[in-house]
């Protein structure tokens, strides 16, 4: 477990920006000492702006993309190009414009694909994809992600794993179906705790006042139960990337208020 650390940023769009290239550097990093690099990509408003952001970055192209293999952290379970999904955001933000493999784009089923609507197979299907990626090395059933980034509700929920609900207490599988998630669609997919401690880093991202009480009871000693963002940390390093909204309920042990 790897304590969390904190990166404030002056706004919304600087820390979109800045966190574009700080993954940049990281995948080129891993490309260079492993040869290939495998990242977890999350949605919402932040991780859709992250992926702009570095759809628009001229480093982008410093990046072999095929050497890139891309997972998701959690998924509606809706139709495949249904414009709710993860997937199909992340494809117009930017999966879209760079020249990936195919074969490493891991996408999670679709409500209307092999699965039908069984969101327990589909999900039964992630997980068995995960282990047949994952190596001697990994020492476990999934990959030892390079970064695996999660964007955290205001409820504290990160993935589709939402306070108190079973998804959350999970500590054997590494991927479950979600029901009844408390914002829609109520059926999803998502990595387990134990799914997301597997990656050498975990990046949580939070922007806006509505996400400031979040961060500040996930990061003030709660427990995993009742804010999940407090169980998500990395094998190696774990950071908060947060503009200064979200910082702005943070007790100042964690980070000072300025002068």
């Amino acid at each position: 477990m790897s304590a969390p650390q904190l990166v404030v940023h002056r706004d919304k769009e600087l820390m979109a920006q800045a966190t574009a290239a700080r993954l940049i550097t990281k995948i080129l990093d891993a490309q260079a000492s492993r040869g290939s690099a495998s990242v977890v990509l999350t949605g919402g408003r932040n991780g859709n702006g992250l992926l702009a952001a570095l759809a628009a970055s001229p480093a982008r192209d410093a990046i072999d993309w095929s050497r890139l293999d891309l997972w998701w952290g959690d998924e509606r379970f809706l139709p495949e190009g249904d414009p709710e999904r993860n997937v199909t955001q992340a494809r117009e933000a930017l999966l879209d414009s760079v020249p990936l493999d195919p074969k490493r784009v891991h996408a999670m089923a679709a409500s209307d694909g092999a699965y039908g609507n069984d969101v327990e197979s589909a999900a039964a299907a992630y997980a068995a994809e995960l282990a047949a990626a994952a190596g001697p090395e990994d020492h476990g059933p999934v990959p030892t992600f390079d970064v695996l980034m999660l964007g955290v509700g205001p409820d504290t929920h990160v993935a589709s794993l939402f306070p108190e609900l079973p998804a959350v207490r999970e500590t054997e599988r590494t991927v479950v179906g979600v029901h009844g998630a408390p914002k829609p669609p109520p059926v999803r997919i998502s990595l387990t705790l134990p799914a997301i401690r597997a990656a050498r880093e975990v990046w949580l991202l939070a922007a806006g006042a509505d996400k400031a009480g979040a961060a500040a009871v996930a990061l003030s000693g709660a427990g995993e139960i009742q804010a999940p963002a407090a169980g998500a940390y990395g094998r190696s390093r774990t950071l908060w990337l947060m503009d200064s909204a979200a910082a702005s309920e943070l007790p100042p042990q964690l980070y000072p208020p300025t002068a």
